[in-house]
């Protein structure tokens, strides 16, 4: 059954290998090489201890050293150049194996990180950062580990083994076959304890990614971890992943040395029985003591190889298990195919229609529920409701950061699903809450979504978004790179950042999630004139808290539990008693605009402020 996995990841883990197969073939070639060399160390001690110590005729191939001091001279010279020829060789070897495997990692983290990036929402709504962050930087290493410690010492193992093997059935035959005892041996101990150490592996892996998960959830949310004062249980949660992680970590560790050590006595148990029957043959004098050292070392050798066998299929099952997690998240077929419909070279004329279109996130929680609503092109749309009625969600599908569960969303009368997906997100600005800024400089933070744009077309932009003054007096001005050197941007001043960015990517749809949500009273009341300037001429979907974008807009789509319940003017909305709007208007706009009134200056006698 493990055998069975582990060539089907070796047969995936195969198409990543190709690219880099001369370098691969060569450093086959190398095993060889090593084999070679290992098959020479031995015998520079039979020469010293059987025709310099021994007596023994100086054998015809060694003739040309007719005396001791020659022969002592050759195999002391022997052992060194044989030392050095396989560390030359090792080191290329270990070079070459370790680029390969670097390369194959890089090659499917990239992979990896592409498909994250093309999976909807919908997916990274249901998974864990942090499992996916492990999955990216640790389990991709098992893709080298599944070279390195496996394929590749298996084969030099096998080459080894065959080359020892050889030699010593003609040193001697019998005990050559009571070394190979072990063998059945170690296979039962490999069947014995396989499953036992798959299983403790998976659940190292998925305590290890327990705790990214931990980590990158709580440093994310460390503003409310400190206002609730929560450090405390956050620490002592972070311990329990953390003793878990390391209890399962202690338990493969445990199987893993128990395995070693059982292999270990029952290659000593080996080793014991042909000294035994070594002794034996050397003191009825059919073996030289010179060959009995040989066969000893050879003995030490093939079970070397022998030992690599059952060690590297341990490891296989480890990084089989790391490449399988990886493989987990490349098998999931994006949620969202692609269409083949490109938009024409002078965009989108901007009419919008969402018909009968229903969205859940699970099957028995609706959040969008039969919403039908036509926007004409030019047109700015408020959408208001409270909290959870699915005004970010509704709007999210116009970009396809999801698909309708039933109902169609379309542009310019063509179903989105029909277009490719870069041409329909090519056509789309967003501002998004909570505004969201790179680790990059400012200015290419504005030129994010359209990074050939002019230094002049930047700073157009900044002044339109009522920024340009701040980055002026930063100290490298449109060159500084946010979070360096101490520059920490307000949230107020990270909105208007991704302001300017929207205004720079100038496309003919626009989402504004609150726009002005993070600003003062002061810095809303010019910024405002902005936005007005920047959706002129644009269809504009805004999600509104504040009256002053909802008087923006020419219409006003009102929703409650995903459902469209009033739509229209903002007078005539108003003008209907007891209506949702109405409602909404007295309960959240209007007491947001009395506390903005009372925060501002009171005037003075003469009636100026």
């Amino acid at each position: 059954m493990a055998g069975g996995a582990t060539r089907r990841a070796l047969i995936r883990v195969l198409p990543y290998l190709t690219p880099y197969r001369w370098p691969f073939l060569w450093a086959f070639g190398l095993i060889f090489l090593t084999t070679a060399f290992e098959l020479l160390k031995p015998w520079p001690l039979q020469i010293v201890i059987d025709h310099v110590l021994g007596g023994q005729p100086t054998p015809a191939h060694l003739a040309a050293f007719d005396d001791k001091a020659s022969l002592m001279l050759l195999a002391c010279g022997g052992i060194v150049v044989v030392q050095f020829g396989l560390s030359a060789i090792t080191l290329l070897y270990n070079y070459l194996t370790i680029k390969i495997g670097q390369n194959m990692v890089n090659d499917l983290r990239g992979r990896l990180y592409a498909h994250l990036q093309r999976l909807s929402l919908m997916f990274h709504s249901r998974r864990q950062v942090g499992d996916l962050l492990y999955r990216l930087t640790a389990d991709s290493y098992a893709m080298q580990a599944l070279i390195m410690n496996g394929v590749l010492p298996m084969l030099s193992a096998a080459v080894l083994l065959v080359g020892m093997f050889v030699i010593m059935i003609r040193l001697d035959l019998v005990m050559t076959l009571v070394a190979l005892v072990v063998c059945p041996m170690l296979v039962g101990i490999i069947l014995l304890l396989n499953k036992h150490i798959i299983d403790a592996a998976v659940s190292a892996k998925d305590q290890e990614s327990a705790v990214y998960s931990l980590v990158s959830w709580s440093i994310s949310a460390i503003r409310v971890v400190q206002a609730f004062t929560k450090e405390a249980d956050e620490h002592a949660r972070f311990m329990q992943a953390s003793q878990a992680s390391l209890s399962a970590n202690l338990k493969l560790y445990s199987l893993q040395t128990f395995y070693s050590g059982a292999v270990h006595v029952v290659i000593a148990g080996g080793t014991a029985i042909v000294v035994w029957f070594g002794a034996r043959a050397v003191m009825g004098e059919v073996l030289t003591l010179g060959q009995l050292v040989v066969f000893i070392a050879y003995l030490a050798a093939l079970y070397q190889p022998i030992d690599n066998l059952t060690q590297t299929y341990g490891l296989l099952q480890a990084a089989r298990i790391g490449v399988g997690r990886v493989f987990e998240i490349l098998d999931i077929e994006a949620d969202l195919k692609d269409g083949t419909v490109t938009f024409p070279s002078e965009g989108a004329r901007g009419e919008l229609e969402w018909k009968d279109v229903e969205f859940r996130y699970r099957e028995d929680i609706p959040v969008v529920r039969g919403v039908s609503l036509a926007v004409k092109p030019g047109e700015r749309i408020a959408v208001v409701g409270p909290t959870g009625s699915g005004k970010s969600t509704l709007l999210s599908m116009l970009p396809r950061f999801f698909d309708p569960s039933q109902g169609a969303v379309s542009i310019d009368g063509r179903d989105v699903r029909e277009y490719t997906i870069k041409s329909l997100r090519s056509q789309i600005s967003l501002v998004l809450q909570p505004p969201l800024v790179f680790p990059l400089s400012i200015r290419e933070n504005i030129a994010y979504g359209r990074p050939g744009a002019t230094a002049l077309e930047v700073e157009q932009a900044a002044r339109l978004a009522r920024i340009h003054d701040f980055i002026a007096g930063l100290p490298d001005g449109y060159d500084t790179r946010i979070g360096e050197a101490g520059i920490q941007l307000s949230e107020g001043e990270k909105q208007r950042v991704t302001i300017a960015r929207a205004m720079l990517r100038n496309k003919p749809i626009l989402i504004l999630d609150e726009p002005t949500s993070a600003l003062d009273a002061d810095t809303e009341s010019t910024i405002m004139d902005a936005i007005e300037r920047l959706t002129e001429g644009r269809t504009t979907l805004i999600i509104a808290h504040r009256l002053s974008t909802v008087r923006l807009c020419d219409r006003i789509v009102v929703l409650e539990e995903g459902r469209v319940v009033e739509f229209g003017i903002f007078s005539e909305l108003m003008a209907r008693a007891g209506g949702a709007f109405a409602h909404l208007y007295n309960t959240q706009f209007r007491p947001l605009e009395d506390r903005k009134s009372a925060a501002l200056p009171a005037p003075g006698k003469d009636g100026a402020a």
